[in-house]
């Protein structure tokens, strides 16, 4: 699997921000590619993108939500990939958002790409559009502030 690391510092506090990363049907406003995500229920999400001019859908399951603090998610389908998003407030106006995301990829198109950087710089521009979106707005348009906190397969207790 590849991996892709990014930061950005968004000048808002830390609830607004967390509150706005939890409204996924949004997601197309600030992410390339993607044209829709479609919550089905808590913990998953259904969603149709273009990745290296393909067609793809898929399932992420939320594996970790924790307020203010952290979602991380499995993705399965057509594209598989599984990643943790942080927020840290910087002080009382401005948050700190970390994305790790790691990814497979199939075909020629798609290899060439991930060698190129492209879903890097793609993953950068996600980001960096989210940070314009809450910082125009200065409101967040909903909030999710329930918690998940799934165990692995064979745990018990």
């Amino acid at each position: 699997m590849s991996r892709i690391e990014h930061s950005v510092i968004v000048d808002a506090p830390l609830r607004i921000v967390y509150n706005q990363w939890t409204q996924f049907e949004q997601f197309p406003e600030f992410m390339e590619g993607v044209q829709s995500v479609t919550q089905m229920d808590d913990k998953t999400l259904h969603w149709v993108a273009e990745v290296a001019g393909k067609h793809k859908e898929w399932d992420a399951r939320i594996t970790e939500q924790t307020p203010d603090a952290t979602i991380a998610w499995t993705g399965f389908g057509d594209a598989d990939n599984m990643g943790v998003v942080r927020f840290t407030p910087v002080d009382e106006v401005h948050t700190k958002v970390d994305l790790s995301l790691e990814y497979e990829t199939e075909g020629v198109v798609e290899k060439v790409g991930d060698t190129l950087g492209v879903l890097e710089r793609r993953v950068e521009g996600d980001l960096d559009r989210f940070k314009d979106l809450v910082e125009r707005r200065g409101v967040e348009t909903g909030g999710w502030r329930g918690e998940i906190h799934e165990r692995p397969t064979g745990t018990t207790g």
